[in-house]
């Protein structure tokens, strides 16, 4: 049977997913609402050539926005990195109710900015989870839910292509389930009773604390490497933009400066942190960087 949806899509997450969903005769794309700050012409350029209603909203829990969407008479809403918190009303006002597309491995890691989290945390592998939303946070009964492995070579720009299309797949399975009635989902209390939240990361984050091990430091400069807002650190009072560095197999752990320049060649620097030191390997500055000088300590 065909499923009429409605889309509540940004940004590249949402791309890859909207080709699966348009290509499927089945399902009917009623509509697609952006972030009310959006700057995607993609999206906008999906709806001119498919005929597709576009749309956006400050508020769209709002009793007119609501009134609106009700026009539509869709089967289900599909939130792909929306930007609203949905409100029990607008949950309620589609037969098979709102699921959502979240790049982590629910009830673990809900929030922002998780694929960064992932990586600071040191994790092997990260999920990605369609659920029902409800009016918490990522808190939903899980549709389906797909787990990617993580490796030393990765970083927050493989993850980041890597959910791309991950979230596309999951995304569209989950939305053609429909097309048979209801899905049931499954409780996340019974996959833990507690689970855990992140927080948004902010500006001031990206400084790195060199009074911490060396695999941490690694973990933390792939965490937020480019396109992310890429690890900072101060030496001399300069702002050093570091992109990339390397785990030194088989260094010592050993006692001494934390945040001092230990060595210079033309691939890199080394930099002492509290268990050993690390190798600096890519980075922006007008710093000139010299052995004895200390970055700045958080």
């Amino acid at each position: 049977m065909s499923l009429n949806i409605g889309y509540f899509a940004d940004g590249p997450w949402s791309h890859q997913a909207f080709d699966k969903l348009i290509n499927d005769s089945d399902i009917l794309i009623k509509f697609i609402c952006v972030r009310f700050d959006s700057q995607d012409e993609i999206l906008k350029k999906y709806c001119k050539k498919y005929g597709i209603d576009y749309l956006r909203d400050r508020n769209v829990n709002s009793k007119k926005f609501i009134n609106k969407l009700s026009e539509y008479n869709c089967d289900l809403f599909v939130s792909m990195s929306f930007n609203q918190i949905f409100k029990k009303e607008i949950i309620n006002l589609t037969k098979y109710k709102i699921i959502n597309c979240h790049a982590g491995k629910l009830p673990f890691y809900r929030g922002r900015n998780v694929l960064n989290w992932a990586l600071i945390n040191g994790e092997d592998e990260f999920g990605i989870t369609v659920h029902y939303v409800d009016e918490g946070i990522d808190t939903g009964d899980i549709i389906l839910q797909d787990i990617h492995s993580i490796s030393l070579q990765d970083n927050y720009s493989t993850l980041l292509t890597r959910s791309y299309s991950g979230c596309a797949n999951i995304l569209y399975k989950a939305v053609a389930l429909f097309k048979n009635g209801k899905v049931k989902g499954s409780k996340q209390k019974n996959m833990h009773p507690v689970g855990f939240y992140c927080t948004q990361r902010k500006i001031g984050d990206e400084i790195i604390n060199w009074d911490d091990t060396s695999i941490n430091v690694f973990n933390f400069i792939r965490s937020i490497c480019h396109p992310g807002p890429i690890a900072r650190a101060f030496i001399n009072g300069i702002e050093v933009k570091i992109n990339k560095s390397e785990i030194i197999s088989n260094s010592i752990n050993y006692k001494c400066i934390t945040g001092a320049i230990l060595n210079t060649d033309r691939t890199g620097f080394l930099v002492k942190t509290r268990d050993s030191f690390i190798k600096i390997t890519e980075y922006t500055s007008n710093a000139t960087i010299r052995v004895g000088d200390r970055f700045e300590c958080k």
